[in-house]
């Protein structure tokens, strides 16, 4: 899929953000690479995650496998129940080697805030 992508013109997760910020936009590119709208809105929503200061993708992973799919999501999150859902979800799955501690969740949430939109999803 990454190769796809990248024939596609598409090598930095702030392009996939710009390709995918609308449901026609992931449309248009579904049509160009072959790859499902649906699939392609589960990478843009990784990739925007990325964009919240400490959040690296095996954090980002974390967060979608707790229920954390969206930066949207992210700013109306409790830090010391998400933390604690991390924690948890990471001794099952062993998906990073640092479990993030509530403060630094805390800052995810603030910093999921102040971010502006970059995704639709109608």
């Amino acid at each position: 899929m990454i190769e796809t992508l990248r024939h596609a013109g598409i090598r930095t997760s702030d392009k996939l953000l710009e390709a995918t910020k609308s449901a026609k936009d992931r449309e248009a590119l579904s049509l160009k690479t072959g790859i499902e709208p649906r699939e392609l809105l589960r990478f843009a929503n990784l990739a925007d995650k990325l964009r919240v200061k400490g959040l690296g993708m095996g954090y980002a992973e974390l967060l979608c496998r707790v229920g954390v799919d969206t930066v949207r999501e992210l700013k109306y999150r409790n830090p010391a129940k998400l933390a604690a859902a991390i924690r948890e979800e990471n001794d099952k799955r062993k998906l990073v080697r640092l479990v993030p501690t509530e403060k630094a969740v805390g800052r995810w949430v603030e910093a999921a805030k102040k971010l502006p939109p970059k995704i639709t999803y109608r």
